[in-house]
């Protein structure tokens, strides 16, 4: 309100709605959304990717993965390292989603400070990071390679979804807990028919699916799995 001299939250109102998702509402989004994320966040579901979904993958086999609050990209870049390391050059993508576009321009651009090296493993960092030098010191670069197979773009997981193709696994992290439950079904509702049959569907540790849909099973800890086409797992 101080920055453009509304005198009263109507006025700023104005200001939101006139120009459209294309104005000031799209920097009031960036601003409120939250962005806390890191490398290999809640380790154990990229275990059970690595041990339980990727172990018995069927080489030249597809696969799809979507990060669907990406935030500035350490999620989608942590699921494309596991398969670059599991599936090799084989034919497999990573999108990542978010709503807030200053996100998702940091995520494009794949490049951080060291000190999010945290929970990173040595052997991907010295395979898909090019430590910065000179003027870079102190930040890091995901290589080209792997930035190449993560495409990213903006949703709105509360509007009608585009057509984004179908997936093996959805990261749907530490999103929901902003969302109350009407919501929450709505979001999931919309974000089933893009699970392949048999595909999982991986929340926040302190989140559930209880009530929210009867389309998943839960396998382990704030992991779900989708009906195959037989409506078994």
């Amino acid at each position: 309100m101080r920055h453009h001299g509304a005198g009263s939250f109507n006025e700023y109102f104005q200001v939101l709605t006139e120009g459209g998702e294309s104005g000031e509402l799209r920097v009031a989004i960036d601003l409120l959304t939250t962005h806390e994320t890191y490398f290999f966040r809640e380790p154990k579901h990229f275990d059970f990717l690595r041990d339980q979904v990727l172990a018995g993958w069927k080489p030249g086999r597809q696969f799809r993965a979507w990060s669907a609050a990406s935030s500035s990209g350490e999620e989608p870049y942590s699921i494309a390292m596991l398969l670059a390391d599991k599936l090799g050059d084989g034919p497999w993508e990573v999108l990542g989603s978010d709503i807030s576009e200053h996100a998702l321009e940091r995520a494009r651009a794949g490049h951080y400070a060291l000190e999010r090296l945290d929970d990173l493993p040595k052997r991907y960092l010295s395979q898909y990071c090019l430590k910065g030098i000179g003027s870079q010191e102190g930040s890091f670069l995901i290589a080209r390679e792997l930035r190449s197979r993560v495409g990213f773009m903006r949703v709105n997981l509360n509007a009608d979804l585009p057509n984004l193709g179908a997936f093996d696994v959805i990261f749907l992290r530490n999103v929901m807990i902003y969302f109350d439950m009407g919501t929450k079904q709505q979001v999931v509702a919309r974000m089933l028919p893009l699970l392949k049959p048999g595909g999982h569907f991986i929340i926040g540790h302190a989140e559930s699916l209880n009530g929210v849909t009867e389309g998943l099973q839960a396998v382990a800890l704030s992991i779900y799995q989708g009906r195959d086409a037989r409506g078994g797992r």
